[in-house]
């Protein structure tokens, strides 16, 4: 909540990194904010430098089976991204985003100290074996060492969690929500903390992977180590600008309350008894002037939406301790409105996560050399990475200017109109991947290449940068959009964990393309024939059809979008 004391200048609800009211002209800014954005470059760096290379790490030194690689990595990225959730909560009910991410830094250090250990000591990792010089199978991480690398491992999804959950909602406070001026910073902000998110993924799949893959992987984890502990001080060097929203409680105890206190409140007929809700929905009934409320602040007005939760703020509830105040309805009215919109950006996450897996593998069976050097695979992701660092200044100091001008309204293009531009362009990803695969497909049948083979064919790589170009449009259009729509629309007492929400979206979005590939083997795979997704090599599958599937689905998928986006209505003052 953000209500100038005119007396004192300061800000209401925010205290400094002492504890002390924050003060305005002296705390908050685009200047404490950059801080924010330099450390999320660091962050991401340690996160991404091992996850995109990991699965290597465990087939290689670990000697876990490709299955298995591949499902550890799977459950480490999409824990990481949920855990988000607990960061978000944690933030708003009990802590300051800043003390937060001190605390999951402090953790994300501790767990890759331990998994740093463990890759330079010999006697932590299964016996050094290579299988195609040996019959007998390498030894398996197990036991011991298999607790210390999960323990390390997990730690850093902790903390990795943890800064998701409170780093951009603490860069997002530092501007005044009541003016325009602070609202356009504010956007700005999100479209550069995408941009710093991928300066540290560029520098993670570019120099760090190349550095474990020609240096040993000790000094990957210790990039990874390193990077995290820096982040630290830089973090730390902002504090005497930073202002922190101070906890108001679980967010999730006023959501439960609010839901239970309208499931058993009777309802009632309107009486004296209720004339202090009855002012509360209708203050010009009584007489009284309404007062508009501050911007940022829930309206003292029962909304028509939703309206089987208006019986919560009655006020002769079934009990006591059910008592809510109509403020505390409509903030949970905008929780439940925001939630299928959550929904909705699902399967383009489903999408996105085809990046690091089937077009990987499509490259992998492509010419991917640049004159004398060779593309490493684990490096492809800097396409996506390249494309939203040259497109997030282009976007926000061209596009939204034009489209200010254009609209004649302040934010140019609204968030949700942010988020569908980013399904569309999933769509046409996902169309272009299938035509990308034909294209293949036909190179290999033509050259008489075997389907068994995985040599590579005579096809540049740099047709995969089609289906990058716009899955990575999309992820700056929507996860940018998706912050800034969570942290604009919640109330302020559920700010973190509202914006924690687009990171467990990325989750959720990981665990569902495993779905469906299951489902899709499953069904394609019935009556003896080949499943489209299965085979020795690449050539054997039908990747293609799997791509005019995802692009059917997130076809649905932007029609179900449109209802619900059609359906929500903005809060009336920011």
């Amino acid at each position: 909540m953000e209500v100038e004391n005119q007396i004192s200048g300061t800000w209401e609800g925010y205290v400094d990194w002492r504890g002390r009211p924050a003060m305005r002209g002296r705390h908050g800014g685009m200047l404490a904010a950059s801080f924010v954005l330099v450390v999320e470059v660091l962050e991401n760096l340690a996160y991404l430098a091992n996850a995109s290379n990991l699965v290597i790490y465990l087939l290689k030194f670990m000697h876990l089976s490709l299955s298995k690689s591949a499902t550890t990595v799977t459950n480490f990225m999409g824990t990481a991204f949920l855990l988000a959730l607990l960061g978000g909560f944690l933030s708003d009910a009990f802590f300051t985003t800043f003390h937060i991410y001190l605390i999951s830094a402090l953790v994300e250090f501790l767990g890759l100290v331990i998994l740093t250990v463990q890759a330079r000591s010999a006697s932590l990792k299964p016996p050094a074996c290579d299988p195609s010089t040996t019959s007998a199978p390498c030894q398996e991480l197990s036991g011991g060492k298999a607790a210390m690398f999960y323990i390390g491992l997990y730690l850093v999804a902790l903390g990795v969690g943890g800064i998701k959950g409170s780093l951009p909602p603490h860069g997002a406070e530092q501007f005044d929500q009541t003016t325009p001026k602070g609202r356009k910073q504010k956007s700005t902000f999100f479209n550069y903390f995408v941009f710093s998110l991928s300066g540290g993924a560029l520098i993670a799949v570019t120099f760090v992977v190349w550095v474990e893959d020609n240096l040993g992987w000790v000094w990957g984890f210790a990039i990874s180590t390193l990077a995290i502990l820096v982040s630290v001080p830089v973090f730390l060097a902002g504090s005497r600008l930073y202002k922190n929203k101070l906890p108001s409680g679980s967010p999730l105890t006023t959501i439960a309350k609010v839901i239970v206190a309208a499931s058993v409140n009777p309802c009632l007929p309107q009486s004296p008894s209720n004339a202090i809700a009855s002012m509360a929905i209708s203050p010009a009934a009584s007489g009284v002037p309404e007062i508009k409320p501050e911007a940022g602040i829930g309206e003292e007005k029962a909304s028509e939406s939703l309206k089987c939760l208006n019986r919560a703020a009655q006020s002769m509830p079934s009990w006591s301790g059910l008592k809510c105040t109509v403020e505390q309805v409509e903030d949970v009215k905008i929780v439940l409105k925001m939630l299928p919109i959550f929904g909705c950006t699902i399967m383009l996450n489903c999408c996105l996560a085809q990046l690091s897996t089937f077009s990987v593998q499509q490259s992998d069976t492509m010419d991917t050399s640049i004159g004398s050097f060779k593309v490493p695979a684990a490096s492809l992701p800097i396409f996506p990475v390249v494309f939203i660092m040259v497109l997030a200044p282009v976007y926000d100091h061209l596009i939204i200017p034009f489209a200010r001008k254009l609209t004649k309204t302040e934010t140019g293009i609204s968030h949700l109109q942010r988020i569908g531009i980013g399904l569309i362009l999933s769509i046409l990803a996902m169309a272009v991947a299938a035509l990308v695969e034909a294209k293949r497909m036909k190179v290999a049948s033509r050259t008489g290449g075997s389907l068994d083979s995985n040599s590579p064919l005579p096809i540049t790589f740099f047709w995969i940068a089609f289906q990058y170009l716009f899955l990575g449009s999309a992820d700056l259009f929507t996860l940018a959009g998706l912050m800034e729509f969570f942290f604009s629309e919640a109330p302020a007492t559920m700010r973190s964990l509202a914006t924690s929400l687009s990171f467990a979206s990325l989750a959720v979005g990981y665990y569902l393309s495993s779905v469906i590939v299951t489902i899709v083997n499953d069904i394609t795979g019935r009556g003896g024939g080949r499943p489209w997704l299965s085979g020795s090599s690449l050539n054997q599958y039908r990747l293609e059809r799997f791509y005019w599937l995802m692009c059917v689905l997130s076809g649905v998928n932007f029609l179900h979008f449109l209802l619900w986006a059609k359906w929500y209505k903005y809060r009336s003052t920011r």
